[in-house]
């Protein structure tokens, strides 16, 4: 029984995390919000959504030992943001105002480094890491390019809440070298691996604490 209990706590506590993170993303900046904010500043986008992603997937993975629990947690995220998505629906704005993130087969892939490598905690970090961040940009550019105009969805309806300094503007093609992509892709491969590094250091914390 104690056995159960620990592991269906150790669950729910992974389903808070990946809910409030989900808030934490939906926040930042705005960007899952407005299609065309996304596209202009894709990089960023790409960048803060790949490093928030890695460093809980990689915690839990690492903190249950079970390869799988990234996907899992990307899931919780995915769910939540599609109740959000529903939300601003049900309000009246359009099926494409909100875009949902991709985050699910960058966290399979993170999976699927550690499960490949006999659970191997640093191959997970750096191998793991290395592509959430290069594929991130890629799933979620694709996601960009299902969706309706971004122009026609932002300046048509426009957020309620939005401040004056955040009006959709016209997206500029081409300022990331024609490639926001492959910038996203670059930068992300980069910065996720020491973001990954942290979600498995926490692990270290989370240990001492219960300990003491």
């Amino acid at each position: 029984v104690m056995v159960w209990l620990r592991r269906t706590t150790h669950y729910l506590f992974i389903v808070v995390v990946a809910v409030n993170s989900t808030l934490l993303t939906i926040n930042a900046g705005d960007y899952i919000f407005y299609t065309d904010w996304m596209w202009t500043s894709f990089v960023v986008f790409s960048v803060s959504q790949s490093t928030m992603l890695a460093v809980g997937a990689v915690y839990y993975m690492l903190f249950t030992g079970v390869p799988g629990t990234a996907t899992y947690y990307a899931t919780i995220m995915t769910i939540y943001t599609w109740v959000a998505k529903g939300a601003w629906f049900a309000l009246g704005y359009p099926y494409d105002f909100i875009v949902v993130p991709v985050w699910i087969p960058s966290a399979m892939l993170l999976d699927l480094t550690y499960w490949a490598t006999r659970r191997n905690k640093h191959a997970a970090i750096i191998i793991g890491g290395t592509l959430v961040g290069l594929s991130f940009p890629l799933f979620n550019m694709v996601n960009l390019l299902l969706v309706r105009d971004p122009l026609e969805v932002a300046f048509k309806y426009p957020r309620p809440t939005l401040p004056a300094y955040m009006t959709p503007i016209e997206p500029q093609v081409g300022k990331f070298y024609n490639s926001p992509v492959a910038l996203g892709s670059g930068a992300g491969a980069v910065l996720t691996v020491p973001i990954t590094a942290l979600g498995a250091k926490l692990n270290t914390w989370t240990y001492r604490w219960m300990a003491a």
